[in-house]
């Protein structure tokens, strides 16, 4: 039997910014207790990321790891640059145009962009190409006045 096919959903930013809608996407995955991967291909962006997770909401924080730290197959969210999934996670985010890679194992993907940078726009259409190409299933929400709003 195979493995069914990890479903990738855009998330397409026009209000708000990734510190904003990060934290309530992760916070829905730890919730339904899966694990998680933060993938970007900025250094800067992980040390960003790792203080605000801790620091976002006064009356929370989402606990986290980097890919340099000793224990990081035990982190319920890693934040990366790597293509590996050393904490088993089931979800991927991948931000700032990061390549997704091999999907293989994960449950999802949340590919997340910010529609207000020409840049990033460009790169999730061409990965949106790619994901369809490769027979994943994948959804398209854009962020609108009301909240999310599916698209495709």
């Amino acid at each position: 039997m195979s493995e069914a096919p990890c479903e990738v959903w855009f998330y397409h930013l026009e209000r708000s910014g990734l510190d904003q809608v990060l934290p309530d996407l992760l916070e829905r995955t730890l919730g339904r207790g899966w694990r998680a991967i933060v993938r970007t291909r900025e250094p800067d962006r992980i040390e960003h990321l790792d203080g605000w997770l801790w620091a976002y909401r006064d009356d929370s924080f989402l606990p986290h790891g980097t890919d340099d730290e000793p224990q990081k197959a035990r982190q319920p969210i890693l934040l990366t640059l790597a293509m590996d999934n050393p904490n088993e996670a089931d979800v991927l985010f991948v931000v700032d145009g990061a390549d997704p890679g091999d999907l293989a194992g994960y449950a999802r993907c949340m590919i997340v962009f910010d529609g207000r940078d020409d840049a990033q726009l460009a790169v999730a259409r061409s990965q949106w190409k790619t994901i369809k190409a490769k027979g994943h299933p994948a959804v398209y929400w854009k962020q609108q006045e009301r909240g999310w709003e599916k698209q495709a």
